[in-house]
């Protein structure tokens, strides 16, 4: 009997209708409040991991500016350094080419100075007589060689062409003269400073004249007797003007009467280069100096013509 009761159900009982449509929406309002609490997280959240973003962002923006920035400072310095290099290589250039023109004109004036001096001791063994009486004498200044011929030594008492003794003497020195053909020659006539007188006042009236007459004398005797190139002479007179000696003594006198021939370098090609540069550079800036003189006086006497008409206008 009791075993067969265990498998009885109990009586059933019905639902209370109202119940079940309550719990529903108590379920689905707790639901949906835990769906909103998470959504209200999950916003939270999403804000802040998009306003972390955001600072990232604009973190790395900044880093990002600031490294262009230093990448275009380092861009700068770097076009500075390459230019300052090219600079620097440029002046290392031009003091290269510098040192080589001077070793080169170092060599050339020492060659200059020891052409001089074979000239020199070919003139001083051609002229033994004359240097040792004192006729003639030598002047070796770096460079520049200058041979001092008394008067009486070219010219008669009161003549100004060349005598014969005097003939003799530049025949030799021209001999010498003929082998350097690097050589300018410059002849120069003195003179003391006495008055001319007697026949020659008539047509030297004073010692200008005179040396001049007999410095062009030497020149045309070498040029055309002795057959040096006319375009390396070159004459001049300096009258009374540069002494060498008192002009109150007759042997200071006869010292200032002399012909000095000067020798020096003739101009290199370059030289000559650049001497015509230099030249053509003045030549131009005169000539435009001379065209803005020009434009201006223009403007000067256009606005001159422009104040007359205003004021005619006035009137």
């Amino acid at each position: 009997m009791t075993d067969e009761n265990q498998f009885i159900l109990p009586p059933f009982e019905p639902r209370n209708p109202l119940r079940t449509p309550l719990a529903v929406v108590a379920v689905l309002l707790g639901m949906a409040l835990a769906g909103g609490f998470w959504m209200f997280l999950a916003r939270g959240k999403a804000n802040s991991v998009a306003r972390i973003a955001t600072q990232d962002l604009k973190a790395s923006q900044a880093k990002t500016a600031a490294l262009e920035a230093e990448r275009a400072q380092l861009e700068t310095e770097k076009a500075q350094l390459e230019a300052e290099k090219a600079q620097l290589d440029t002046v290392e250039s031009e003091l290269d080419s510098v040192k080589r023109e001077l070793s080169k004109s170092a060599q050339a004036k020492e060659d200059e100075i020891a052409e001089l001096k074979g000239i020199s001791d070919k003139i001083q063994d051609k002229m033994k007589d004359e240097i040792a009486h004192g006729d003639i004498h030598l002047e070796q200044a770096g460079s520049r060689l200058r041979v001092v011929l008394a008067d009486k030594v070219l010219f008669d008492p009161g003549e100004v062409q060349v005598c014969k003794r005097g003939e003799g003497v530049l025949t030799r020195v021209a001999e010498v003269l003929a082998g350097t053909p690097d050589q300018q020659i410059q002849v120069s006539g003195h003179t003391d400073r006495a008055p001319i007188n007697g026949k020659l006042a008539a047509q030297y009236p004073t010692n200008w004249e005179l040396s001049v007459a007999r410095a062009t004398n030497v020149v045309r005797f070498l040029a055309e007797k002795a057959k040096l190139p006319a375009q390396k002479l070159v004459a001049s007179g300096q009258g009374e003007y540069q002494p060498i000696a008192s002009n109150k003594s007759s042997a200071g006198r006869a010292r200032n009467r002399r012909i000095e021939i000067l020798l020096t370098p003739a101009p290199t090609p370059a030289t000559k280069s650049r001497l015509r540069a230099a030249v053509a550079v003045k030549t131009g800036g005169k000539a435009a100096t001379k065209q803005a003189d020009k434009k201006t006086a223009k403007t000067k006497k256009s606005g001159k013509k422009s104040q007359s008409g205003k004021t005619h206008v006035s009137r």
